[in-house]
């Protein structure tokens, strides 16, 4: 099938490419030349494993192309896309200048029957909005031509996003034509063969399963950062606590892993639009409002920990003091720092008058863009420089290759023998007995000591 595709980040070119990868013929928009041509080169602008050896595959092979132009890309769709950033607004609802200007130049430039997909993440009733912004432009041509707007909302992990995409979990589809419905069928066959995955449902249903979604695995993390803090004050150890009720399948394994807070381009977003989306039709969202505030201050609470251990010595906080920090995107496997919660504990170290020397597999360049060239910023070649002249280490993302460290070698590399484990990465015994001091999220044992 011959598809378009407005927008081509983690979502448009993640789709666009795992279309093309089964046989389709994908034209990917985006209005940066700059972005387009450095595609058409294989240069990827975003870190996604598996991605870039498909993308150039698929533009060898001819079924995957990049342009600025939106016309030629209209024309060429039978199913158009959309899949550009719904960016928060001032009050945190979702801002949808760029999903209704699609719209528009669709509606200005489209020639025969399409099937227009909202892929971006929208709130309720946006179809409707995407449909009369068409439906005007139409008018304003004097021309009549068949379109549907269908809700089809994506569900893919950072860092694991190629293999979401080619082996879904399901696919839902909002729609009120039948038609629209069997056409995307066609289009999803490929990843649905050997069972159905498709959730037909109607389009207002459709576009709040994303935000529910997204919502529902915040709040997980949420719960269990709370009661991370309630292990800590009382003596508990959380990991063991997570051991006890993810036995629990009604619970499960998932997403109840505590930590420093969430981050990234959905679940801060999300959670903060939905609750304006029922905040706006008269309903105070007393849980959303709630998982948000646990996790702005989650976000803070590896610093708490920071000032614990200093202030209890002779020094004065963390003035003067070199930490190493070990991740800078809000998870593994991706280089996204949007959300991170590495940004607010290099604020909170900076702000105390501390000095950082940072490593992260993938986010480096990203963090460079963000913070550019400071004194007080040290970017790092590996894990290992990183602890070079630093009094204490700070572990913010959990790569795999931070797991398994040379604990002897780390406490003679740090001044202050010091670990702060903001995500539960290691064993609090096997680090003391190495002769480091360690905190974690709530693991109870520095606070009772």
């Amino acid at each position: 099938m011959r598809v378009a595709i407005f927008g081509t980040g983690y979502v448009g070119l993640v789709t666009g490419t795992c279309l093309a990868e089964v046989g389709h013929d994908v034209v990917c928009v985006d209005v940066d030349q700059t972005k387009v041509e450095g595609l058409e080169q294989g240069i990827v602008p975003i870190y996604e494993p598996g991605l870039e050896s498909m993308v150039k595959a698929n533009h060898a092979a001819g079924r995957l192309a990049f342009t600025t132009d939106a016309t030629p890309a209209i024309d060429h769709g039978q199913v158009v896309f959309i899949a550009v950033g719904t960016p928060p607004d001032e009050d945190g609802s979702a801002d949808l200048q760029y999903v209704l200007a699609v719209a528009r130049t669709i509606g200005r430039h489209l020639t025969h029957p399409t099937v227009v997909v909202n892929k971006s993440t929208v709130p309720v009733g946006t179809a409707d909005q995407v449909r009369a912004a068409i439906a005007q432009e139409l008018a304003a041509r004097g021309v009549e031509i068949a379109f549907d707007v269908v809700s089809n909302p994506e569900f893919l992990k950072e860092g694991d996003a190629v293999a979401d995409c080619m082996r879904p979990d399901r696919i839902v589809i909002g729609a009120s034509n039948p038609e629209a419905v069997a056409l995307l069928r066609r289009l999803y066959a490929p990843f649905n063969r050997n069972r159905d995955r498709v959730v037909e449902m109607d389009v207002r249903s459709a576009e709040l399963t994303k935000y529910a979604a997204n919502a529902m695995l915040a709040t997980k993390i949420s719960f269990m950062n709370e009661i991370a803090n309630i292990a800590e004050r009382v003596g508990a150890d959380i990991e063991q606590v997570r051991q006890g009720i993810g036995s629990d399948p009604r619970i499960g394994w998932h997403f109840i892993y505590p930590g420093v807070g969430y981050g990234g381009s959905c679940f801060p977003k999300d959670v903060q639009a939905l609750a304006r989306i029922a905040a706006g039709h008269g309903l105070q969202p007393q849980l959303l409002n709630a998982v948000e505030a646990v996790n702005a201050a989650q976000k803070g609470h590896l610093y708490t920990l920071i000032q614990r251990h200093y202030d209890c010595g002779e020094d004065e906080g963390v003035r003067g003091k070199t930490f190493a920090m070990w991740g800078l995107a809000f998870k593994p496997n991706t280089d996204d720092m949007r959300e991170a919660p590495s940004r607010r504990v290099l604020e909170q170290l900076w702000e105390g008058g501390a000095k950082v020397r940072v490593y992260d597999p993938e986010a480096m360049n990203e963090a460079r863009r963000i913070f550019g060239e400071r004194e007080d910023l040290v970017f790092c070649q590996s894990a290992t420089e990183a602890l070079e002249g630093a009094d204490a280490l700070v572990v913010v993302t959990e790569w795999k290759q931070f797991r398994s460290p040379d604990f002897a070698r780390m406490r003679k590399a740090l001044g202050d023998a010091v670990v702060f484990d903001g995500r539960n990465l290691y064993d609090p015994a096997e680090v003391e007995a190495a002769g480091l001091a360690y905190y974690g999220i709530g693991r109870g044992r520095s606070l009772h000591e």
